[in-house]
């Protein structure tokens, strides 16, 4: 399917979504009141909001189908894309080891505040445990970088800089 019709798709649910709080459409009980009547009511953020177009978690590169994204704009080839989804695969899981990392460090900090003295012990520990983690993320992108680099045509690393650079993707 090709990617501008995502955004067809989008718009069709707002609308759908739209008329359905307004009491038109197939599932309202007002009556039709015709298409494009409508006055806004901030009906899109709520759409969104509750259906995660905007406002989701877990992003990787930047984008909510990094893979999918990537393979469409950078045109890979099969090839190309399972060694993709291995190389972010990888990389999901470093970041998720380092969110969990976060949360024990989170922990430790607060432990260093509970005595009647500064816990001090409790708190360099906690401190050490983001340095770890944050060296492990860095050498995981690193990671990921080369293999990603090694793997991409000429043109293609120069499509995925562009992306980087313009803010298309992030990591």
């Amino acid at each position: 399917m090709h990617p501008g019709f995502f955004g067809y798709w989008k718009h069709a649910r707002r609308q759908a979504w739209r008329e359905a709080r307004e009491g038109c459409g197939p599932w309202g009980h007002h009556g039709h009141h015709g298409h494009g009547h409508h006055e806004h009511h901030g009906e899109d953020e709520g759409y969104e909001a509750s259906h995660g177009d905007r406002h989701g978690g877990g992003v990787l590169f930047g984008v909510r189908r990094p893979l999918r994204f990537m393979a469409h704009k950078l045109e890979l080839d099969e090839t190309q894309i399972q060694i993709l989804a291995h190389i972010l695969d990888d990389l999901k899981t470093e970041r998720a080891q380092a969110a969990v990392d976060e949360r024990r460090s989170l922990g430790a900090l607060a432990a260093s505040l509970e005595g009647d003295a500064f816990g001090a012990d409790k708190a360099n520990e906690g401190l050490a445990l983001r340095v770890k983690s944050a060296e492990r993320l860095r050498a995981a992108v690193y990671d990921a970088l080369e293999r990603t680099f090694a793997m991409l045509r000429p043109e293609q690393r120069s499509k995925l800089s562009y992306m980087l650079r313009s803010g298309v993707l992030t990591i």
